[in-house]
């Protein structure tokens, strides 16, 4: 209880906005359904705020999200840094990112290791030909997929949603050359079979993630987040098995706890979204801040200060 109660006090937190005007000197503000970003010439200030997006649309704000999201980004990128250049320069405050500038691509490199969430609700609409990619007749929820798969999708604008593609039309449509996009594709296996081996020595299994790439100085790199509760499925591999055989949903550890909410709410991202409850909101924190433990090693505890207050001591010295 002593964690649900230190989450609780920042139920109110409204750390869900930034003084723009305040941070303005780190240069252009662009706001993203997350982060709030502050574009120099060489350099981004990436505020990580606890606002909580789903299907494309932000709903609400989760306690320390925000904080608990880079410390697991920061992590990953120190894991997987053999792998793949990464943006990371530091991180000065619990939620803010100090990067390296990219042109970003204008996609993202989506791999999984199971058929669940929106390419499960796709096969079974048999929406999932878009992909051009191989998958059988016959699965069920949650299954294993015997290779790995990627399924593209757009990189939309706050706002706007993302749209599936296949890797034929990236390169088709001239959104990345076919060399740039090979590349990326083999950075974002290797690092999700990184991903995989670190869930799986903490009991978790690494379901899906999304990477996003950009170009910095000639180089591709691996740029926002990898491998939070955000961009990524986490199921407790211990439990499996049994749910699966029984076509029970598996125990999750990221954001889809609220995408299913949500989908039993009947909103999926059009209309007006369900008022999401206090205790709801809390025990996403709660989930989150497990899986920060189980990945880093280590009890997330919230911060007794104010977390504006303190970014701004930090950020305007």
């Amino acid at each position: 209880m002593a964690l649900r109660d230190d989450l609780s006090r920042h139920l109110q937190s409204h750390f869900t906005a930034v003084d723009v005007d305040r941070l303005a000197r780190y240069g252009a503000h662009r706001r993203g359904k997350v982060r709030d970003l502050f574009v120099g010439d060489d350099e981004i200030i990436m505020v990580t705020s606890d606002r909580l997006s789903a299907f494309d649309v932000v709903l609400t704000s989760i306690p320390c999200k925000g904080a608990i999201l880079n410390a697991i980004a920061v992590g990953a990128f120190e894991a997987t840094a053999d792998i793949c250049p990464n943006h990371l320069i530091d991180a000065p405050h619990p939620n803010v990112l100090r990067v390296k500038k990219a042109e970003p691509l204008p996609i993202e490199v989506i791999v999984r290791r199971y058929i669940t969430g929106s390419l499960w609700r796709d096969y079974e609409a048999g929406r999932h030909g878009v992909y051009e990619v191989d998958i059988p007749t016959g699965l069920r929820a949650d299954q294993r997929f015997d290779e790995l798969l990627i399924t593209p999708s757009t990189k939309a604008d706050y706002g706007i949603h993302d749209e599936p593609i296949s890797l034929n039309a990236i390169v088709d449509q001239g959104l990345v050359d076919a060399a740039t996009l090979d590349k990326a594709c083999t950075y974002a296996l290797a690092l999700f079979e990184r991903g995989e081996q670190i869930a799986a020595e903490q009991g978790l299994i690494l379901v899906d993630t999304k990477y996003e790439f950009g170009i910095i100085d000639g180089e591709l790199t691996v740029i926002d987040e990898i491998h939070t509760a955000d961009s990524s499925r986490y199921w407790v591999a211990s439990e499996y098995e049994a749910r699966f055989a029984a076509g029970e949903p598996q125990k999750m550890l990221d954001k889809e706890n609220i995408r299913q909410w949500l989908i039993s709410q009947g909103y999926q991202g059009d209309g007006e979204p369900p008022v999401i409850p206090d205790d709801l909101r809390l025990d996403l924190a709660e989930i989150y801040a497990n899986l920060h433990e189980r990945l880093l090693g280590s009890e997330f505890v919230p911060s007794a200060a104010d977390p504006l207050t303190s970014l701004y001591e930090v950020l305007e010295v």
